[in-house]
């Protein structure tokens, strides 16, 4: 499966073809602007990125601990551009096996008034909804910055 792969079918490829390259060190984790930069990329092509994808962007393989450390960096983000009106980007951040954000997002903001379990079709309802108006959001922005 891997060596088949067409450049820019996984993470790494798309990275690669776009420019980005992960940089070293475990202090990458916490580079906001790094993180930041990454997610804006993946808001203005349309996707989410699973934990893993984003940690190993970031030159990491995904421990417990690296994520954690990581939901550190996607809060900081998320504070920043709240005080700028922006859209949460964390929401984008989403776990392999069902899609949907870890605990630390359900438990914000980010949300709105939803109060129903952090699984199933409802959840997946509400993380639709945030992630296709961080989307749009990013898209305007990204076609007004090439005009």
């Amino acid at each position: 499966m891997g060596a088949s792969r067409l450049r820019g079918d996984d993470l790494g490829g798309w990275l690669a073809a776009n420019g980005f390259d992960a940089p070293a060190g475990p202090g990458s984790i916490a580079d906001v602007v790094q993180v930041r930069a990454l997610l804006l990329a993946a808001a203005q092509d349309g996707r989410a990125l699973s934990y893993s994808e984003l940690l190993l962007a970031l030159g990491h393989r995904f421990t417990r601990p690296k994520m954690r450390a990581l939901c550190r960096t996607l809060d900081a983000i998320d504070t920043a551009g709240a005080a700028s009106g922006e859209p949460g980007l964390a929401v984008l951040v989403v776990r392999e096996s069902d899609r949907l954000p870890g605990q630390g997002w359900w438990l914000g903001d980010a949300k709105g008034d939803y109060t129903g379990s952090w699984t199933g079709p409802d959840a997946a309802a509400v993380v639709r909804r945030e992630q296709e108006r961080v989307f749009a959001y990013w898209r305007v922005r990204a076609s007004s910055s090439r005009s």
